[in-house]
């Protein structure tokens, strides 16, 4: 059977991982897929973070709440379902202002942080999952793909799914930058992304923050865009864990500030909260995260889902570059990727 190589652990590369069961059919050993992610865990844009005095205290710095519209109710409904199932997903009955909900819409929000989705995807796949795998080169060598990482030997793969932010994928080297034809490659850097910041912010249990939402849009600052309290957000009640706060900063603060360093960054975003939530307490922990990449602005055109670059052996690009930037672009996209290696196989 073929051996294949996802590459990155957000969405759209578990999904895939997941529901390739086709890809570990027939006889031959266990681990035919790998997913690789240059991250200390899974998760991507989806990343959940815990604080180091409490890991039960949870603050997701990525998606806030997905919003299903009436259209994905009906086209992925099978995926909603199942979440809902396992208590991963549950609707959002938290007050979050600033929201304009059009008419059929749902939002949910995940009780464990939306990483569980990526945890759940990757436990059922089954795959070799391989943390802190940087993919630097990909070469062709006779029918399979020969994958260079920062750090070990390279190794060989006979199908290679690229799932990270399309700027990475035109970063790496070795017979990729040869293979992708001009046209392939004009698409793919017309694909451009907002950038901006997240700062976690974990207290003491006990701590009380009296605000009458569990999530606002701020509209007249020009640094922070959305604070959410993320236990509340969650309908999570528990005297042993303190509140966790998320605050994402506006997109041209994130690109001003974009090569900047995390604790100035940090600074200024808690300069400007005073100004929004006077006198908050000072939080026992801390996580500023920069998304370089943070939603997709205009996606990969004429690429619906996905981009195949070479058929034989075969190497596929996915992900939200390729449809847009929620949970059901990355649905979506999971499902063309996983069409074309079923087309190829």
């Amino acid at each position: 059977m073929a051996r294949v190589l996802i590459v990155g652990a957000g969405l759209t590369g578990s999904l895939c991982a997941a529901r390739g069961r086709f890809l570990r059919e027939g006889p031959g050993p266990p681990g035919r897929v790998a997913v690789w992610t240059k991250a200390g865990d899974s998760g991507g844009r989806m990343t959940t973070t815990s604080s180091p005095h409490n890991p039960q205290s949870t603050v997701d710095l990525g998606a806030q709440y997905i919003t299903r519209t009436p259209h994905y109710a009906q086209k992925h409904q099978s995926f909603y379902d199942e979440l809902l199932a396992h208590g991963i997903l549950k609707p959002l009955t938290s007050p979050i202002e600033g929201t304009v909900m059009k008419a059929g819409d749902c939002n949910f929000v995940a009780p464990q942080g939306f990483s569980s989705i990526i945890k759940h995807y990757l436990k059922e796949s089954g795959a070799a999952i391989c943390f802190r795998q940087c993919v630097t080169q990909i070469n062709l060598r006779n029918d399979k793909w020969e994958v260079s990482k920062e750090t070990g030997s390279p190794e060989q793969f006979d199908i290679v799914v690229l799932t990270m932010p399309v700027p990475q994928i035109l970063l790496l080297q070795g017979d990729i930058v040869n293979l992708i034809s001009e046209c392939q490659r004009q698409q793919l850097e017309s694909v451009s992304y907002s950038s901006r910041y997240a700062l976690g912010l974990f207290y003491e249990a006990g701590t009380k923050i009296d605000v009458p939402w569990a999530g606002q849009y701020i509209t007249s600052n020009p640094c922070i865009r959305f604070i959410s309290i993320d236990n509340k957000k969650r309908n999570i009640v528990s005297s042993e864990i303190g509140p966790s706060l998320v605050i994402q900063t506006t997109v041209p603060f994130g690109v001003t500030h974009l090569e900047h360093g995390i604790e100035e960054v940090q600074e200024l975003i808690f300069q400007q909260l005073e100004n929004i939530l006077p006198g908050l307490p000072q939080p026992v922990a801390t996580k500023c995260q920069k998304w370089r990449h943070s939603q997709v602005t205009n996606a990969a055109a004429n690429s619906p889902g996905q981009m195949t670059l070479h058929l034989k052996p075969l190497l596929v690009c996915g992900g939200d570059g390729f449809t847009h930037s929620n949970f059901d672009g990355c649905v979506a996209s999971a499902l063309c990727v996983l069409e074309a290696l079923k087309n190829h196989i």
